[in-house]
């Protein structure tokens, strides 16, 4: 086997009985680190501190790790403009923020025979997003509910492009002046 030190210095390839041995004369573990290799990799150390920093790894590596959450918009085939007009905004802040999203029209009974107006309402919300959603799920029938899941398009130059071109759209456009002008002062009677 090949033995590592407490240290972490390479002692070499040695007889198992002999780093055993070791392991006992330092008051330490011999632990087996990596088994599937040829030789097998052994390391002299405190099992208990082993485990310990271990763990420590694997938390501080769950905690780096995103996690991105499906987020979910509800509604029914009869949802007025004025309220598919929040959803989206609802959407379109979820989808900055890095999540997915999951657009879900539920259908009463009567309504499962028309399902056209379940389907232009999710048509309706990709078509508002435009190229800043990406559909991941395509609208699917699962028992009474019309529903897709799209993630948020990350953009190569940060969105940049967008803040360009509105600050152009922006200088070309007239300010309007509300001051009362000095030059016709109102006439009293």
């Amino acid at each position: 086997m090949r033995l590592l030190g407490p240290h972490g210095e390479q002692v070499g390839i040695i007889q198992t009985r002999k780093a055993l041995q070791m392991a006992e004369d330092a008051e330490l573990d011999l632990v087996m680190v990596a088994q599937n290799v040829h030789p097998p990799v052994c390391r002299i150390v405190d099992h208990g501190k082993y485990k310990y920093e271990q763990r420590k790894r694997e938390k501080e590596a769950r905690a780096k790790r995103k996690t991105q959450d499906v987020k979910g918009i509800k509604m029914k085939p009869g949802t007025a403009m004025q309220d598919l007009r929040v959803l989206l905004r609802k959407a379109v802040k979820f989808l900055e923020e890095g999540h997915k999203v999951r657009f879900t029209v539920r259908l009463h009974p009567r309504e499962t025979g028309r399902p056209e107006v379940a389907k232009e309402k999710l048509a309706w919300f990709l078509e508002q997003m435009g190229d800043s959603a990406q559909v991941v799920k395509p609208m699917g029938v699962q028992g009474r509910e019309l529903s897709m899941v799209v993630i948020p398009v990350r953009r190569s130059d940060g969105g940049k492009a967008d803040a360009e071109t509105k600050d152009k759209q922006d200088s070309g456009e007239k300010v309007q002046d509300n001051r009362q002008r000095q030059d016709n002062p109102a006439q009293s009677v």
